[in-house]
């Protein structure tokens, strides 16, 4: 009974979360950065939404991915970002286990179902270049709702395993962690217990999210390549590359962060680099996504600038 009261009282029920270290200024430049970035990638990653939905042309597979990939962008930069913005003012840099745990659970969750969108949409675009004549019958909309319910279903699962195995963790102190959200490395770092078992867990599921999911988004691709260069006319290869060249630039970028953060035998990196690679992750690529796609994407320009023109329009009235 005795060791167990002690362990009562030393066990940690909150952490302190030291944010970025820095003079008062530069923590008001980086309040105002968070905020923008913040600001523009809801309303980037709502306008993909309601343009998906609002234009016909835009009712297909490939674009109800994109609106997965968007609906789920704004809650995964939400999870972190308005606390991060509370850490840097000042008046939110406590953070109880149960909410450090929740903020791991749902940041990892929507991370790995990233992965399986991705893996999903590049399949999609395998589907559509190497076997056009039967890719309206092979991804239907049934197919293409059970496909994306199934990446939502094994994110949020496979991270099921991790949040419960660091339920169990004990923390006696210190309680601070070097960063600006609860990061799994960081809460390994802090525990008072072994952690080789959720170490070598974390690895594991990483493998399975990361890597196979990046396996089948580069054997797609290789296929997708392989088929558009044995297409004759330039032009023709230049139509297709363009329909999957944005969801290639934004897989490029997502998983050369996310291989370094989480493919790895040992939780002992650089809190320091992982929380700027963290920043990268969870906050610069849900913005740059949006514009990637409306960029690099013909049709939702075009449905982007007819939107433009109504919204115009309704602002104009006739001279009396």
């Amino acid at each position: 009974m005795a060791g167990t009261d002690i362990r009562n009282q030393t066990s940690v029920q909150e952490f302190i979360l030291l944010g970025f270290p820095g003079t008062w200024y530069f923590q008001i430049f980086l309040i105002v950065v968070f905020s923008v970035m913040y600001f523009l990638t809801i309303m980037g990653n709502m306008s993909i939404i309601a343009l998906v939905r609002t234009h016909p042309r835009l009712h297909t597979p490939m674009y109800f991915f994109l609106c997965n990939l968007s609906f789920l962008e704004i809650w995964y930069t939400t999870a972190c970002v308005p606390k991060a913005i509370g850490i840097m003012l000042g008046t939110s840099q406590t953070i109880s286990f149960t909410v450090c745990l929740l903020q791991l659970f749902f940041l990892l969750s929507m991370g790995s179902t990233e992965c399986f969108l991705l893996a999903v949409m590049a399949y999609d675009r395998y589907l559509a270049i190497c076997h056009p004549l039967h890719y309206s019958s092979l991804m239907n909309r049934t197919f293409s709702v059970h496909l994306a319910l199934l990446s939502w279903l094994c994110g949020f699962l496979a991270i099921s395993v991790l949040a419960t195995l660091i339920s169990r963790l004990s923390f006696c102190g210190p309680k601070v962690i070097n960063h600006f959200l609860c990061d799994i490395d960081a809460l390994i770092a802090l525990s008072c217990t072994d952690t080789c078992f959720v170490e070598l867990a974390t690895f594991i599921v990483s493998i399975i999210v990361v890597v196979i999911s990046c396996v089948i988004t580069l054997v797609s691709y290789i296929h997708i390549i392989s088929t558009i260069l044995r297409i004759s006319s330039s032009e023709g290869r230049q139509k297709a590359f363009s329909t999957c060249s944005a969801h290639l630039t934004v897989v490029t970028i997502w998983y050369s962060s996310t291989i370094f953060l989480y493919v790895k035998p040992s939780a002992q990196n650089s809190l320091d680099l992982n929380k700027t690679i963290n920043i990268f992750n969870t906050v610069v690529t849900p913005l740059l996504n949006p514009f990637i796609y409306t960029l690099r994407n013909k049709e939702v320009k075009e449905a982007m600038r007819k939107a433009l023109r109504r919204m115009l329009s309704g602002f104009e009235k006739p001279w009396i």
